[in-house]
């Protein structure tokens, strides 16, 4: 062991002797969820060169590094690609209009005529959010949406509702966990729901809810089952 330890404090002294130093040059900043503080903070974006260093004396250019992200309040280093976590505030916001989107989508679906459907899709987007949210306001943006669009209310799920539906849903399903995913299609299920059995419309509305939040077919089928058991 004693001939290891030698090569060991060898090399050690070696690396003292010879080694690399990177002089990191900001090249942008901003707000991002830091993964190790666990909330949302300022970084800075750092750009790198590395330099071979002779007694910590740095002399020959290495080459670039980075970049990397750096947060002001922890200090750690973090791939760019942690910029494409939303932030908490971001995320907020995109849960709240993707509520919004698929309350709406339903309610085209199955027609605004049921107050009882109204109510439970009005409770439903002020919880997520839209606190000033109205069953009357719901009904009127329903309705100027078709009259814009030319949608039949009551009828299948168009090409220009899927599209509603994927822009809303698509940048946010990769950050919710499976069971978020699927809570956010049974709150949808509840609202078709809430004035009697799902409809033609409603259930070709929800499968396309699904498809967007990347629920597979098969556990789209289980959960509108699961939904119309449970007791309103």
């Amino acid at each position: 062991m004693l001939p290891v330890r030698g090569r060991d404090g060898r090399a050690a002294r070696a690396a003292r002797i010879l080694g690399t130093r990177t002089a990191w040059t900001p090249v942008g900043d901003g707000e991002f969820y830091c993964p190790g503080c666990g909330g949302d903070r300022n970084y800075q974006r750092l750009s790198g060169r590395r330099r071979l260093t002779l007694l910590g004396v740095p002399l020959l250019p290495r080459g670039a590094t980075g970049p990397v992200v750096e947060c002001a309040a922890c200090g750690h280093h973090y791939g760019t690609d942690v910029l494409d976590h939303p932030t908490t505030r971001r995320f907020s916001a995109m849960l709240r209009d993707a509520v919004h989107t698929v309350a709406l989508a339903v309610l085209a679906a199955g027609g605004t005529s049921s107050r009882t459907v109204l109510e439970t899709a009005a409770g439903t987007v002020r919880a997520a959010g839209f606190q000033d949210c109205t069953e009357d306001r719901l009904a009127a943006l329903v309705e100027a949406l078709a009259a814009d669009t030319g949608r039949v209310l009551g009828g299948p799920c168009g090409a220009s509702l899927a599209i509603e539906l994927h822009e809303a849903l698509d940048p946010l399903a990769p950050h919710l966990a499976p069971a978020g995913r699927e809570s956010l299609f049974l709150d949808a299920a509840r609202i078709a729901l809430a004035d009697g059995p799902y409809t033609p419309a409603e259930r070709d509305a929800l499968t396309t809810v699904g498809a967007a939040l990347t629920i597979c077919a098969d556990d789209v089928g289980r959960l509108l089952l699961a939904a119309a058991r449970t007791p309103s």
